[in-house]
């Protein structure tokens, strides 16, 4: 009886619940939410301020004893009560009623290739406190795959290459299975270190995470473009201490995140040099598809291409894909329960 109420007043969530954004997607509805995974704390009373969008616009901002907090690290959880309660705070968004406390969601949540059983099950337990009637942990490349509607069931090859905020998962696919996979935690927060780091030696310039990445999304390269691009940075100057700003181009951008992409690259080579040749024939004709917000960095389909002589191409909306992947198995849960990771 009781789960009759809950199934009749519950909405079923799919959750990418990234290092840099957590977006959610309500069945019948599509994606409602999507912002950063940040939650703002008052350290002096332990409360939780806020959360998403409004505890990104208190980074930096904020006096000593209010700290914005990420959650997670990497892909997976490094605070567990920040991120139940972060969660908790999506689910109550979604649920906007008399009865929320009569709502205990269905959920699908995507989690990177190759984390632990602890971390798996960090992960169901954060959902199942925040308020989940039944969770299914999905790997994110596999949610990516579906959500850019490849035929993963078919004796075809195809692979996805999913570059987020603090992974990049790489995984070759063939009847609903992993034939390779690679999880690498370099992505695009560390692309945002390097940024920092770049403007720190090459300006004696310091800046934040927050204009790190204002300038990556800008301006951000793999490669010198054909048609430059530049745009002014502002920081403090490490040698007076006072405001400064600097004009920093699409090269000076590349060059700074060159390791980071250059580990992506090599990754990406070995699961080619992995994958069986029936696959390889494949993935020929079918190209390797680009996912995750760190993909659309401007050059990086041509660079991998060029690495891989394999074509490559970004998945239709890519910051979107692992949601909507989490989406389309929620539509249809016993059909898919074979690709999910965990289902109970």
């Amino acid at each position: 009886m009781l789960g009759r109420l809950f199934k009749f007043f519950s909405k079923d969530i799919g959750i990418d619940l990234g290092t840099a954004n957590t977006l959610v997607y309500v069945r019948g509805r599509g994606i409602i939410i999507n912002e950063p995974s940040i939650v703002a704390i008052n350290k002096k009373t332990n409360q939780v301020l806020s959360v998403g969008d409004a505890a990104k616009k208190m980074i930096g901002r904020t006096p000593g004893h209010i700290i914005a907090v990420r959650p997670l690290i990497e892909g997976v959880i490094s605070d567990f009560e920040i991120t139940e309660q972060m969660l908790r705070y999506f689910f109550n968004k979604v649920h906007q009623s008399p009865y929320r406390f009569l709502t205990r969601p269905r959920v699908v949540i995507g989690i990177p290739s190759g984390v632990t059983e602890v971390e798996r099950r960090a992960v169901e337990d954060a959902v199942r406190n925040a308020g989940a009637r039944e969770v299914y942990l999905v790997e994110e490349p596999m949610a990516a795959a579906i959500g850019a509607r490849l035929p993963i069931s078919e004796a075809v090859g195809n692979m996805v290459v999913d570059i987020g905020g603090g992974t990049t998962d790489i995984i070759v696919v063939s009847l609903g299975g992993i034939v390779v996979s690679r999880n690498l935690r370099i992505a695009g927060e560390k692309m945002n270190e390097d940024i920092i780091q770049y403007v720190h030696d090459e300006f004696k310039l310091l800046i934040g995470e927050k204009t790190a990445e204002e300038i990556k999304i800008s301006i951000g390269a793999v490669a010198p473009l054909q048609e430059r691009l530049a745009a002014t940075i502002k920081g403090r100057d490490l040698i007076s201490g006072l405001p400064k700003e600097v004009l920093i181009s699409d090269l000076e951008i590349s060059e700074a995140i060159a390791p980071s992409v250059d580990a992506i690259i090599s990754e990406i080579r070995s699961v080619v040099e992995e994958t069986p040749p029936e696959l390889i024939s494949d993935l020929m004709v079918r190209g390797i598809v680009l996912a995750g917000g760190g993909s659309l960095l401007r050059g990086l389909p041509e660079m991998v291409a060029k690495a891989t002589d394999i074509p490559a191409k970004l998945a239709e909306d890519p910051l979107t894909a692992v949601v909507r992947g989490c989406g389309l198995i929620l539509e249809d849960v016993e059909s898919l329960k074979e690709i999910l990771v965990s289902n109970n």
